[in-house]
Protein backbone atom coordinates (compact mmCIF):
# COMPACT_ATOMS: atom_id res chain seq x y z
CA UNK A 1 0.00 0.00 0.00
CA UNK A 2 2.89 2.35 0.65
CA UNK A 3 4.14 1.95 -2.92
CA UNK A 4 0.68 2.85 -4.24
CA UNK A 5 0.67 5.99 -2.13
CA UNK A 6 4.17 6.98 -3.17
CA UNK A 7 3.33 6.35 -6.84
CA UNK A 8 0.21 8.52 -6.68
CA UNK A 9 2.16 11.16 -4.75
CA UNK A 10 4.75 11.31 -7.55
CA UNK A 11 2.06 12.46 -9.98
CA UNK A 12 0.94 15.21 -7.61
CA UNK A 13 4.29 16.90 -7.12
CA UNK A 14 5.15 20.42 -8.17
CA UNK A 15 7.75 19.22 -10.68
CA UNK A 16 5.45 16.61 -12.23
CA UNK A 17 2.61 19.10 -12.65
CA UNK A 18 5.04 21.56 -14.25
CA UNK A 19 6.14 18.78 -16.62
CA UNK A 20 2.52 17.82 -17.38
CA UNK A 21 1.65 21.40 -18.31
CA UNK A 22 4.13 21.02 -21.16
CA UNK A 23 2.33 17.83 -22.23
CA UNK A 24 -0.94 19.79 -22.17
CA UNK A 25 0.66 22.56 -24.24
CA UNK A 26 1.83 20.07 -26.86
CA UNK A 27 -1.55 18.28 -26.99
CA UNK A 28 -3.44 21.56 -27.48
CA UNK A 29 -0.90 23.30 -29.71
CA UNK A 30 -0.26 20.32 -32.00
CA UNK A 31 -3.67 20.76 -33.61
CA UNK A 32 -2.73 24.29 -34.72
CA UNK A 33 -0.33 23.39 -37.53
CA UNK A 34 -2.64 20.61 -38.72
CA UNK A 35 -5.52 23.02 -39.18
CA UNK A 36 -3.24 25.70 -40.62
CA UNK A 37 -2.40 23.22 -43.40
CA UNK A 38 -6.11 23.17 -44.23
CA UNK A 39 -5.88 26.76 -45.46
CA UNK A 40 -4.18 25.83 -48.75
CA UNK A 41 -5.43 23.38 -51.36
CA UNK A 42 -2.01 21.78 -51.77
CA UNK A 43 -1.66 20.93 -48.05
CA UNK A 44 -5.21 20.50 -46.79
CA UNK A 45 -5.28 16.68 -46.57
CA UNK A 46 -4.05 16.37 -42.93
CA UNK A 47 -6.77 18.77 -41.76
CA UNK A 48 -9.43 17.13 -43.90
CA UNK A 49 -8.44 13.67 -42.66
CA UNK A 50 -8.42 14.87 -39.04
CA UNK A 51 -11.98 16.17 -39.40
CA UNK A 52 -13.01 12.97 -41.19
CA UNK A 53 -11.66 10.91 -38.27
CA UNK A 54 -13.29 13.17 -35.66
CA UNK A 55 -16.66 12.92 -37.43
CA UNK A 56 -16.41 9.11 -37.55
CA UNK A 57 -16.76 6.99 -39.56
CA UNK A 58 -13.97 7.74 -41.98
CA UNK A 59 -15.92 8.03 -45.20
CA UNK A 60 -14.32 10.85 -47.19
CA UNK A 61 -17.47 12.96 -46.85
CA UNK A 62 -15.56 15.73 -45.09
CA UNK A 63 -14.16 18.17 -47.62
CA UNK A 64 -12.27 21.43 -47.59
CA UNK A 65 -13.80 22.64 -50.85
CA UNK A 66 -15.28 25.82 -49.41
CA UNK A 67 -13.06 28.89 -48.93
CA UNK A 68 -15.06 29.51 -45.74
CA UNK A 69 -13.96 26.15 -44.32
CA UNK A 70 -10.32 26.93 -45.17
CA UNK A 71 -10.67 30.34 -43.49
CA UNK A 72 -12.22 28.74 -40.40
CA UNK A 73 -9.32 26.29 -40.41
CA UNK A 74 -6.88 29.21 -40.35
CA UNK A 75 -8.65 30.75 -37.36
CA UNK A 76 -8.85 27.41 -35.53
CA UNK A 77 -5.19 26.64 -36.19
CA UNK A 78 -4.13 30.04 -34.92
CA UNK A 79 -6.20 29.83 -31.75
CA UNK A 80 -5.01 26.30 -30.94
CA UNK A 81 -1.34 27.05 -31.53
CA UNK A 82 -1.61 30.26 -29.50
CA UNK A 83 -3.39 28.48 -26.65
CA UNK A 84 -0.74 25.76 -26.60
CA UNK A 85 2.09 28.31 -26.57
CA UNK A 86 0.36 30.20 -23.76
CA UNK A 87 0.14 27.03 -21.62
CA UNK A 88 3.85 26.35 -22.29
CA UNK A 89 4.73 29.91 -21.24
CA UNK A 90 2.61 29.64 -18.10
CA UNK A 91 4.44 26.45 -17.15
CA UNK A 92 7.81 28.10 -17.77
CA UNK A 93 7.39 31.64 -16.42
CA UNK A 94 4.41 31.64 -14.04
CA UNK A 95 3.89 28.18 -12.54
CA UNK A 96 6.65 28.43 -9.91
CA UNK A 97 5.13 31.68 -8.61
CA UNK A 98 1.46 30.64 -8.70
CA UNK A 99 1.18 26.88 -9.21
CA UNK A 100 -2.40 26.52 -8.03
CA UNK A 101 -3.59 29.52 -10.06
CA UNK A 102 -1.93 28.18 -13.22
CA UNK A 103 -3.25 24.64 -12.62
CA UNK A 104 -6.81 25.88 -12.11
CA UNK A 105 -6.64 28.25 -15.08
CA UNK A 106 -5.45 25.55 -17.46
CA UNK A 107 -7.94 23.03 -16.05
CA UNK A 108 -10.87 25.44 -16.42
CA UNK A 109 -9.72 26.38 -19.93
CA UNK A 110 -9.52 22.74 -21.03
CA UNK A 111 -12.89 21.93 -19.45
CA UNK A 112 -14.45 24.97 -21.15
CA UNK A 113 -13.11 23.76 -24.51
CA UNK A 114 -14.38 20.24 -23.79
CA UNK A 115 -17.96 21.22 -22.95
CA UNK A 116 -18.43 23.77 -25.73
CA UNK A 117 -16.69 21.65 -28.39
CA UNK A 118 -18.60 18.52 -27.36
CA UNK A 119 -21.95 20.36 -27.28
CA UNK A 120 -21.25 21.87 -30.68
CA UNK A 121 -20.20 18.50 -32.06
CA UNK A 122 -23.49 16.94 -31.01
CA UNK A 123 -25.49 19.95 -32.26
CA UNK A 124 -23.73 19.80 -35.65
CA UNK A 125 -24.45 16.09 -36.10
CA UNK A 126 -20.97 14.84 -35.17
CA UNK A 127 -21.51 13.17 -31.78
CA UNK A 128 -18.60 10.77 -32.39
CA UNK A 129 -16.24 13.69 -31.74
CA UNK A 130 -17.27 13.63 -28.07
CA UNK A 131 -15.45 10.29 -27.72
CA UNK A 132 -12.28 11.81 -29.19
CA UNK A 133 -12.74 14.88 -26.97
CA UNK A 134 -12.81 12.64 -23.88
CA UNK A 135 -9.49 11.09 -24.94
CA UNK A 136 -7.91 14.52 -25.54
CA UNK A 137 -9.36 15.80 -22.25
CA UNK A 138 -7.86 12.92 -20.26
CA UNK A 139 -4.48 13.31 -21.96
CA UNK A 140 -4.40 17.10 -21.66
CA UNK A 141 -5.47 17.20 -18.01
CA UNK A 142 -3.70 14.11 -16.66
CA UNK A 143 -2.74 14.70 -13.03
CA UNK A 144 -3.81 18.36 -13.15
CA UNK A 145 -7.23 17.26 -11.88
CA UNK A 146 -5.78 17.33 -8.39
CA UNK A 147 -3.70 19.98 -6.64
CA UNK A 148 -0.11 19.28 -5.71
CA UNK A 149 0.03 17.12 -2.64
CA UNK A 150 1.96 18.89 0.07
CA UNK A 151 4.43 16.55 1.68
CA UNK A 152 4.28 16.53 5.43
CA UNK A 153 7.66 16.67 7.05
CA UNK A 154 7.92 14.50 10.10
CA UNK A 155 9.94 15.86 13.01
CA UNK A 156 13.30 14.27 13.56
CA UNK A 157 13.43 11.95 16.49
CA UNK A 158 16.27 12.10 18.99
Amino acid sequence: MASNTSASSKYRTHSYHKFWLKITAIVVGSFGPIFFLGTMASTLEPARLTLDILSWPIDGATTYDSPDVRFLSALTGGFLLGWGVMIWCLSTWVYDKAPEGVRKSVLIGVLSWFFLDSSGSVASGNPSNVFFNVLVLLLAVGPLWWPVKVEQVEPLSD
